[in-house]
């Protein structure tokens, strides 16, 4: 966790990536980085994009997507303080193989591929540690696709919402929870589906919706 008004170097040492390095060298790294902030819905790497930076956020929240032709959206995943995205085109020369948008407004610390090429050369602990954050990414993925393949629209929800909530006042909240449009996009489902499963958890007695938190009252049936 991110102490929260942190200075930049404090929060770079709190990044897996970066938590080898000492303190001069962690000041090296914010010498030859940039500070960039954008507004909410600002789109910073678009799929099929040729850029080559790594972004470090600071403050903020983004959501990382595909999308077809037609607008349909698939979240891959959603990332705050201290995590970072757009390492893979450090690593290579293909394009964006995603893009991610600011759901708040949100400040990052962007380094490019030349300045971490310098800085992989003279600390192989850092190659470590981007691999080891490839794999966690790697294993979210399998498990996303072992979701869509193996686990029905309602399955994926309630584990949606499961992992979303946190214990507050011996009940599990999901404060300012998503829309019904953003967890289809995450499950993979149309929205009215999204919003049946909702009303029909409601009425049970299972969910109780206050304007963006949502409680979960009770343990969520395994079936629909």
């Amino acid at each position: 966790m991110i102490p929260k008004d942190s200075p930049h170097d404090t929060i770079l040492a709190h990044v897996p990536l970066f938590s080898g390095l000492s303190g001069a060298e962690i000041q090296l790294v914010l010498n030859h980085s940039t500070k960039k902030t954008v507004a909410k819905n600002t789109i910073i790497i678009s799929e099929g994009d040729q850029s080559a930076s790594l972004y470090v956020i600071i403050t903020g929240k983004v959501k990382v997507f595909l999308q077809d032709g037609e607008g349909k959206e698939v979240v891959l995943n959603y990332q705050g303080p201290g995590e970072y995205f757009g390492e893979l085109a450090l690593l290579d020369n293909a394009p964006r193989s995603a893009s991610v948008m600011a759901v708040q407004k949100s400040t990052f610390l962007v380094v490019s591929k030349q300045e971490f090429k310098q800085m992989l050369s003279g600390h192989p602990d850092i190659a470590f540690a981007l691999i080891k954050g490839l794999v966690v990414r790697l294993r979210l993925l399998t498990e996303n696709v072992k979701d869509l393949a193996l686990t029905d629209v309602y399955g994926r929800v309630v584990k949606l919402l499961s992992g979303l909530a946190q214990l507050q006042a011996g009940k599990m909240v999901i404060a300012n929870g998503p829309t019904q449009q953003d967890i289809a996009n995450r499950v993979g489902a149309s929205r009215e589906m999204v919003g049946r499963i909702l009303r029909d958890l409601t009425t049970g007695g299972y969910l109780r919706m206050e304007g963006k938190n949502i409680t979960i009252n009770d343990k969520l049936p395994p079936g629909w």
